[in-house]
């Protein structure tokens, strides 16, 4: 059974960093590509960074059930498909999501108890994420105060985590989320049908 591991953070926390270094780094994940109505943006490519539909054909997925979650954020439409659940599974892979705190929500609620790992990415301080904001010299004055007061929003939302992160230093944060995953890889629960099979071979011998 997939993990799925879903990592949230406000914009300019450096979630983009820690999840492709995570990738990088620890065996067995696949990154789930999320569908998108917003055009590509810069280097972004179909496939790799996100899917790019039309807004009709994404409502239209929707209408048939299958997304996992999806929300709208600044006017454009964000949903994890069903298959990547599906694709990561049928691979033997956990499963990597990198969403708003809106998509965690619904995720945690469609699907079963224990499925799912979230993890919540905070910046050291406001300041640090404006100047974060700021220096990724992608956005305008508005859209930086607006990314702000956003980010105020998601934090209050920490709890619903099982994981809380601090992104102070790249190396030590993508460390730590290794950490987590393999921490969660070896739960109980997770791996009782591996552990009976061991019992039972000690079972033998004693009847012997």
């Amino acid at each position: 059974m997939s993990i799925v591991f879903i990592i949230s953070a406000p914009s300019g926390s450096g979630k983009s960093t820690l999840v492709g270094g995570l990738l990088k780094t620890m065996p067995g994940l696949r990154f789930s590509v999320s569908y998108t109505t917003r055009a590509p943006r810069g280097a972004e490519r179909e496939g790799e960074n996100y899917y790019y539909i039309g807004r009709q054909e994404f409502e239209q997925r929707v209408e048939r059930g299958e997304f996992l979650e999806y929300a709208q954020v600044f006017g454009n439409y964000y949903g994890t498909h069903r298959s990547e659940l599906e694709r990561a599974a049928a691979a033997g892979q956990d499963l990597v999501l990198d969403i708003d705190v809106q998509g965690a929500r619904q995720l945690r609620e469609n699907l079963p108890a224990g499925r799912a790992v979230s993890i919540f990415i905070l910046a050291p301080s406001r300041d640090e994420l404006e100047k974060r904001l700021r220096a990724r010299s992608e956005d305008s004055e508005s859209v930086i105060e607006r990314r702000l007061r956003d980010a105020a929003e998601e934090i209050r939302n920490y709890s619903q985590y099982d994981y809380v992160l601090v992104n102070s230093d790249v190396e030590e944060s993508v460390e730590t989320l290794r950490s987590i995953v393999r921490a969660e890889r070896v739960r109980r629960a997770r791996i009782e049908a591996r552990i009976r099979p061991i019992l039972a071979t000690f079972e033998k011998k004693q009847e012997v």
